[in-house]
């Protein structure tokens, strides 16, 4: 403890390293002069009680007498006016936080180079910094132009006209306004669409097909163009991605198919409400279940892919598995598609069932 008072003492004067430590007292040869100095005090004895007691107790130092300090202390005190103002000095923070931002600067990689300038240039337009860097301006409004959901695009620069003559073409999601030489119109989609329908006949081959109609909706969307054609070609699109068991593209299309039944554009919206209820069957979703009940009419109801979806849902909730395994067997459309992905589960439940009984 005494030795690190000692070096306390030495750092905080500022002579750490002026002090010649060879030839300086060891902190056991200070204790024991202290110990000296004590035993011969007026006071240690047994007729002194009160006074051996108080001269235990540390006596103030006189400020004024130099002669009783250590050489470190003495340093200390000289220096305690000049160390008062220097910190008094308001300036003194602030010139050191400009030569340590200086400093930093000057060690970033490429400083000083005009790449290094771009760069930074560039993540600053990028982030949105003004000022020199000092205030962030509001972000610039998205153009709307990153669709791979079928999504449409921000109606501020109007629609695209395209003139392409493709019948088959990629689909790339958009990160730009598309250029009219690469969006076909839709006399051309058309063609491309009973193009895309025999591929699929005669190959089978889905990857290729999925491109093409996910190509097909994206130059319907930047065109915006939703009449009858644009849901003839979403509900094919999700036919298909039924067949195959491909839920996320038959999600996509399944949303907007419902937006574009809500402006009466024809199409087949009695199929599909029967898929979307059949659909919450399979993910246990009720929250979407209780949304369709609370919609349905009473002519929606009376649609036969609307009943028995309806039925399927009635049998599984009342536990009636013979009911529900009849109406497997009598699915209409495509709905045995989305029946096959929840029927072993509901197979297990139904041997459960007997089994505690």
């Amino acid at each position: 403890m005494r030795l690190k008072r000692l070096l306390s003492e030495a750092a905080e004067a500022n002579r750490l390293y002026s002090i010649d430590w060879t030839s300086h007292p060891t902190p056991q040869q200070l204790i024991v002069r202290e110990r000296l100095a004590a035993s011969s005090s007026p006071f240690r004895g047994k007729d002194y009680g009160e006074q051996s007691d108080l001269s235990k107790k540390r006596k103030p130092v006189d400020q004024h007498d130099d002669s009783t300090l250590p050489p470190w202390r003495k340093t200390r005190k000289s220096n305690d006016l000049e160390s008062r103002v220097t910190l008094t000095d308001k300036s003194q923070p602030e010139k050191m936080e400009k030569k340590q931002k200086k400093k930093f600067d000057d060690n970033l990689p490429g400083k000083g180079t005009s790449k290094f300038e771009a760069d930074l240039e560039r993540r600053r337009q990028r982030f949105g910094m003004d000022n020199g860097g000092k205030g962030l301006s509001s972000p610039k409004p998205s153009r709307g132009y990153q669709m791979d959901n079928g999504s449409t695009p921000d109606t501020d620069d109007g629609p695209v006209i395209g003139t392409s003559q493709t019948l088959e073409k990629n689909y790339f999601r958009l990160t730009a306004p598309p250029k009219p030489e690469t969006v076909r119109p839709l006399h051309v989609l058309e063609k491309s669409l009973e193009h895309v329908k025999d591929k699929w006949r005669k190959e089978q081959n889905y990857t290729y097909v999925c491109d093409q109609f996910k190509s097909i909706r994206q130059d319907l969307t930047v065109q915006h163009i939703k009449n009858e054609f644009t849901v003839k070609v979403y509900e094919i699109h999700a036919r298909i991605a039924l067949e195959r068991g491909d839920l996320g593209e038959y999600n996509q299309c399944q949303t907007q198919l419902r937006a574009l039944y809500s402006q009466k554009l024809g199409g087949h919206p009695a199929e599909f409400l029967a898929y979307r209820i059949l659909y919450f069957i399979h993910t246990c979703n009720r929250t979407g279940m209780n949304d369709v009940l609370a919609d349905l009419t009473p002519a929606d109801k009376e649609k036969p892919a609307v009943k028995h979806a309806l039925d399927v849902r009635s049998s599984l909730a009342l536990g009636n598995y013979h009911r529900f395994f009849q109406l497997y067997h009598v699915t209409p459309n495509m709905g045995a598609y989305l029946m096959d992905m929840f029927i072993v589960r509901e197979r297990l439940a139904a041997l459960t069932n007997i089994c505690k009984s």
